[in-house]
């Protein structure tokens, strides 16, 4: 099941954080000493009525072109060579995150940052996957499921272990040429080819190097990350395909290894900016990346996007 869609709300939040840190003071982004009801209660109003708006806008603007059928599973765990699964970590883990942080921000505890926060994104998806259950065209995912367990679980664990994120991931994107043969299913313009366009997504574990090792010399803000990605992913529909490409593009998995930084460590004062540095740290800045990949080996880019 494409993830997009899932994406969407993730995309509302990176929208809502945005807009808070720039039309805000310094003093309002100040994370509360301790609870401020009116924080938390507008916090909880702002999530509901996202993700409301959210789940009827993805009803009528994705759903609404195909035919109901009753709830039904699909196995689609073998499809994009499981890219689409690491994008339902991602996104879990990060509306989890900004939720957690959201509510820091209103000085709930951590046990109500964790339970009232960091749940939200698995709980908005599994919302998505009932809706693709009940459509004739998709089906409910037990492996979605698990993958946006699993991003929770990433950070909900790590908070709970650490007491902070030492291992996140990210997301990075370059345009492909499969898009230009496939611009209904994998987008027509680059800000759909970003959602839609498995062959040029590349996800990471990004991992804090100086969190690993306290009393190093390692800059705070040093990470080493592993990528994962795919090529020649063009979907399922063999007819069509054969329409489109005299040979079918074979399948191929990409990994990666790459330095990156986590803006999160950054030193600064400023609540704005760290602010900022808090939504941009969802994706992976391009540095000097080694690849490898079963079908042609290893590969080294002065710069990956």
């Amino acid at each position: 099941m494409l993830n997009g869609k899932k994406q969407f709300y993730f995309l509302f939040l990176l929208v809502f954080q945005s807009v808070l840190a720039q039309n805000s003071f310094d003093t309002f982004l100040k994370p509360s000493d301790s609870l401020n009801l009116k924080r938390q209660n507008s916090v909880f109003i702002t999530e509901a009525v996202l993700a409301s708006g959210a789940l009827l806008g993805l009803s009528q603007l994705w759903y609404a072109d195909y035919p109901k059928s009753d709830f039904h599973f699909i196995n689609d765990n073998s499809e994009w060579v499981q890219i689409d699964k690491l994008g339902h970590l991602y996104s879990s883990y990060h509306i989890g995150r900004f939720s957690a942080e959201a509510l820091n921000w209103s000085g709930a505890s951590q046990k109500n940052q964790l339970i009232y926060g960091a749940s939200l994104g698995f709980v908005f998806l599994t919302a998505v996957e009932v809706m693709d259950g009940f459509s004739a065209e998709w089906g409910a995912s037990m492996g979605d499921v698990i993958a946006n367990a699993s991003g929770t679980a990433l950070y909900v664990s790590q908070e709970l272990i650490w007491n902070e994120q030492r291992i996140t991931p990210k997301f990075s994107f370059h345009t492909t040429e499969y898009a230009n043969f496939r611009p209904d299913l994998l987008g027509k313009t680059i800000q759909e080819n970003i959602l839609k366009d498995y062959n040029g997504q590349t996800y990471w574990f990004s991992a804090n190097l100086h969190s690993f090792s306290k009393k190093s010399k390692i800059p705070k803000w040093l990470n080493l990350a592993l990528g994962y990605g795919g090529e020649g992913l063009i979907g399922e529909n063999d007819n069509k395909n054969q329409l489109i490409f005299p040979i079918k593009p074979e399948k191929d998995r990409q990994f990666y290894l790459s330095l990156d930084l986590d803006l999160t460590k950054i030193n600064t004062k400023s609540h704005f900016l760290k602010t900022v540095f808090s939504v941009l740290n969802s994706v992976k800045i391009p540095a000097p990346t080694l690849e490898y990949s079963p079908q042609r080996g290893f590969k080294f880019h002065t710069i990956y996007f």
